[in-house]
């Protein structure tokens, strides 16, 4: 019984310590990591939620941008950290891709991770260099199978969701069409203007402004509804192919173990911030679309994405050693 009384006492401590900790959030700066360098669409985003937290609450909230692994060696040294709430994470779609993808990584995404928000997304685009005769997305799919073995298309790498999602439309119709990886989506936007891949899936951001200028033709966009910088482009499924949304995330998260009231805290606030008119545009100038959903709905997205392309992975035979 002693022992008992004991270990609630314990328990009852460390609770009081936790909310005290919480109640006083944030008391001191806070380390927002990225596990990219400095100048992509995450760190972007991570920069503009970490200066309205700091404008909002009072302490410094900085960027410290951790390369490497595609992310996944931030990921690995942040799972570890003391669950405090003053290290949390910006991350990409990567983060739930990455642990099908390559052989291991140093981190479990649901086990390791509080899901604080997804922030904002981002759809893939499909676009074609002004030469090819597609102009809609079965145009495409008829060009493609009438001419098996000649075309390509270009994609920031392996494993990004442009790549899967490219990926997915060539497993979906048993597209004879080969994936070329660049090192990002500038040099595969330039090949494709360059008329040297064809084709290229690639998140909007990068592509927008080339399409706009009519250096590329956008065939469709992989949402659920039409992008905002691209309102004449048509969905995916206003094309009648069902069932391939690719969105790119861009969330927070925060070690396992944060309190909840911090991660709360963290929530609310950032809500507040994506909804503000001057934030709202500055996304959509990135060319990503304001979410903040709650902590529960995050994490329900985090283990949907994870399963959705976790199986394009398999069926692709795709592998990062």
């Amino acid at each position: 019984m002693a022992a008992a009384l004991r270990a609630a006492l314990a328990a009852a401590w460390l609770l009081a310590g936790a909310a005290a900790a919480a109640e006083n959030y944030p008391s001191r700066p806070v380390r927002v990591v990225v596990g990219f360098p400095a100048g992509g669409p995450t760190d972007a985003i991570a920069r503009i939620v970490a200066q309205k937290l700091t404008d909002n609450l009072g302490q410094q909230f900085y960027v410290e941008n951790i390369g490497g692994a595609g992310g996944n060696t931030a990921a690995g040294q942040v799972a570890r950290v003391t669950p405090d709430g003053y290290t949390i994470m910006a991350i990409s779609t990567g983060f739930v891709v990455n642990p099908s993808l390559y052989a291991k990584v140093p981190y479990d995404a649901v086990k390791d991770f509080a899901p604080v928000t997804l922030v904002a997304v981002s759809p893939n685009v499909v676009v074609v260099n002004p030469q090819v005769a597609a102009k809609t997305l079965p145009e495409l799919v008829q060009l493609v199978r009438d001419n098996p073995g000649k075309y390509s298309f270009a994609g920031p790498g392996v494993g990004s969701t442009p790549h899967l999602g490219g990926e997915l439309f060539r497993l979906a119709f048993k597209l004879d069409l080969v994936h070329v990886p660049f090192t990002g989506a500038g040099p595969a936007i330039q090949a494709t203007v360059g008329g040297h891949t064809p084709i290229a899936f690639t998140a909007l951001p990068p592509a927008l402004s080339a399409v706009q200028s009519g250096q590329l033709r956008a065939l469709g966009v992989a949402s659920t509804e039409r992008a905002a910088g691209m309102p004449d482009v048509p969905t995916f499924a206003e094309q009648g192919v069902k069932d391939q949304e690719a969105d790119t995330l861009t969330g927070i998260v925060a070690p396992a173990g944060t309190p909840k009231e911090i991660v709360d805290l963290l929530y609310r606030e950032i809500a507040k911030i994506v909804a503000q008119p001057d934030v709202k545009e500055r996304l959509t100038t990135l060319g990503f679309k304001a979410v903040a959903n709650t902590p529960e709905e995050f994490g329900a997205r985090i283990r949907l994405e994870m399963d959705k392309w976790g199986k394009v992975v398999r069926d692709a035979k795709l592998r990062i050693e």
